[in-house]
């Protein structure tokens, strides 16, 4: 059995649980959230609290265990607060706009880059190079920063271009010059 499967998931005030046949309903004050449930699990409602279970103890059972099981408390943790990334960016001439519902970055290219927000997500900027991905779905809000990230990753030898905040980027040193003798 997993041993994160095993853990209980506690239902805060103000979201509700609804299972249909093999999907479940996540709903809260942020919005709603669905999830197809695999065959070999099984969930369980009780009051205040979700318990997941597996149907064998093979290796692909015990991953679907953990996985449903995290999956499930993301859900709620989402319709209750919400996700969040922060990005930075680093360069010269970098910087974000909002434009509408779409985020435009000038990141060195001729052109700038227009990213749309997908539903369910949205987009905020603070002093043109720090953005903020908000929204319920931790998947979602992890994928679209990860593409926003993607329009200019980091280079390791001056650090510039997008990224993570606190993500540690090591710089490598530049060529030397040749030694004469």
């Amino acid at each position: 059995m997993s041993r994160i499967g095993k853990k209980l998931i506690t239902i805060p005030a103000g979201v509700t649980l609804e299972q249909t046949d093999r999907s479940i309903i996540v709903r809260g004050s942020r919005g709603e959230l669905r999830w197809a449930i695999p065959a070999e699990i099984t969930v369980t409602i009780t009051d205040g609290a979700v318990a997941v279970t597996s149907a064998s103890k093979q290796r692909d059972s015990r991953a679907l265990h953990g996985l449903t099981r995290q999956l499930l408390a993301g859900m709620i943790t989402g319709v209750s607060e919400g996700f969040r990334k922060q990005l930075e960016m680093k360069g010269t001439g970098y910087r974000a706009e909002i434009q509408g519902e779409d985020l435009v970055i000038s990141a060195g290219y001729s052109h700038p880059v227009r990213i749309t927000a997908p539903a369910g997500i949205t987009f905020k900027v603070e002093k043109n190079v720090q953005i903020f991905v908000e929204g319920n779905d931790k998947q979602l809000v992890g994928e679209v920063s990860a593409k926003i990230r993607a329009v200019r990753p980091p280079e390791p030898y001056k650090g510039k271009g997008i990224r993570y905040h606190g993500e540690v980027v090591r710089l490598k040193p530049g060529k030397t010059a040749k030694s004469q003798g």
